[in-house]
């Protein structure tokens, strides 16, 4: 399992969000707020399989080119 983080520019959040729901993604949203200007962001957090990563990353870069992508492992997770 794998934790997805894309980083995008405020104005790209929806489309990425929209494109990642369609593909059958579960996405988590969060304002964030970084870089030189302050400027504000949205930081999209995604539990994938594996399998998927190539996928959703493929989806992100359609939806929403220059993204900041951070990919990592799982080693445990649990609903509580």
């Amino acid at each position: 399992m794998k934790l997805l983080l894309f980083v995008v520019e405020g104005g790209s959040a929806d489309a990425s969000v929209n494109a990642l729901v369609e593909h059958g993604f579960r996405v988590t949203q969060l304002a964030s707020t970084g870089g030189f200007l302050r400027k504000g962001n949205t930081t999209l957090l995604v539990g994938v399989e594996d399998a998927a990563v190539d996928r959703a990353a493929e989806v992100m870069r359609r939806a929403a080119p220059g993204a900041l992508a951070i990919t990592l492992d799982l080693e445990r997770y649990e609903r509580v």
